[in-house]
């Protein structure tokens, strides 16, 4: 198994409000809000330059009541004023085009450094709260749902196979360290958490203690078995499913915690194989496991109804195993009937789409 790694902490933390369509709000880091501040404070220099600009050039029209000279400095002070709409009336524009410059010019600057000033306070206060605020609403409604660790090819495949099977868009959160990924995340509907899944904190904050499940498929072992030890230490109980990459890592993923482990290379393999001598083997699996085609394989409890059955005998399809405890039986296995307490595979057939 490759050496465990530290994984980089992330620079963004945010719920996603996926409902309605609304596009995702994240708090920013840090290095986010310092950009934006210097892009915004060089803005408005810029414009006061200009406004400062404007005035010396047309100084001309203005009148200083102090000593009825209009000085750079004068001008520089009376920009400010005008811009911060404080006008104390010392210095005055008195010629009409000092006044057209005032009106026409200045005022839609006045007022845009006005907006901007609002955005920012709004950007770095408001929004910060109303946002955390959106946050506790949301994990308090958090209840049953699945936490998929990676929103990669994996991740995306398994979200989507859930929601065919009926679970809510808004019962499946993400959480993934790539901005991208979580922006994407939301854009489909699901809810977003920014962050890295092998950090504790973030981990609580997808409310492991009411999740139904937790999907890891990371891509990486290391980092699986890094996710999986830490969930384990927040949830005992919750049911978690991993993707392994490598064959020699799935005992230590299954050591760490994991309930079932995934080999898609294994899996992809398997299937290559079989497609040597045939075109519709490989098509025929991915229908058996997949929602939305003629046949599914479902394993469920055995139900009182099932019990003294043989498998041929299950009248919902086929049932083609019977699990009992560590024990393993066949269809074709002869006296074997069902008992209380066994779970049962079958292929069922799905019903046609109405037309």
């Amino acid at each position: 198994m490759p050496q465990t790694r530290t994984p980089p902490s992330s620079a963004f933390q945010a719920f996603d409000r996926p409902i309605g369509g609304h596009k995702q709000l994240f708090i920013g880091g840090e290095s986010t809000v310092r950009r934006t501040l210097v892009f915004r404070a060089g803005l408005v220099f810029a414009l006061f330059a200009l406004v400062m600009v404007v005035f010396w050039l047309d100084r001309d029209g203005l009148r200083d009541h102090h000593d009825g000279h209009v000085s750079f400095s004068d001008v520089v002070y009376f920009s400010m004023v005008t811009i911060t709409t404080v006008g104390y009336g010392d210095i005055v524009p008195i010629t009409p085009t000092a006044r057209l410059i005032d009106a026409i010019f200045v005022t839609p600057i006045r007022l845009f450094i006005w907006l901007i000033f609002l955005g920012t306070a709004y950007q770095l206060v408001i929004q910060r709260l109303v946002e955390d605020i959106r946050m506790r609403v949301m994990q308090a409604k958090l209840h049953d749902h699945v936490v998929i660790c990676g929103f990669g090819h994996a991740g995306r495949s398994a979200a989507a196979e859930l929601v065919r099977r009926g679970t809510d868009k808004r019962n499946v959160l993400v959480i993934d360290a790539s901005r991208a990924a979580v922006e994407s995340a939301g854009e489909a509907g699901y809810v977003g958490l920014l962050g890295d899944a092998t950090h504790e904190h973030v981990l609580k904050e997808a409310r492991l203690e009411s999740a139904a499940a937790v999907f890891v498929c990371v891509g990486r072992d290391d980092t699986s078995v890094l996710i999986t030890l830490t969930v384990r230490h927040l949830s005992p109980d919750v049911r978690l499913v991993a993707m392994v990459q490598e064959e020699e890592n799935e005992k230590l993923v299954r050591q760490s915690g994991a309930d079932a482990t995934v080999m898609p290379s294994k899996v992809g393999g398997i299937l290559l194989a079989d497609s040597l001598d045939t075109s519709n083997l490989a098509g025929y699996v991915l229908e058996l496991i997949t929602v939305g085609g003629r046949v599914t394989l479902v394993e469920r409890e055995a139900q009182p109804e099932d019990v003294g059955r043989t498998p041929r005998e299950i009248p919902e399809g086929l049932c083609v195993r019977v699990l009992r405890g560590n024990e393993v039986f066949g269809f074709w296995e002869p006296d074997v009937r069902v008992q209380t307490g066994d779970r049962l595979v079958v292929i069922r057939p799905e019903p046609l789409p109405a037309e």
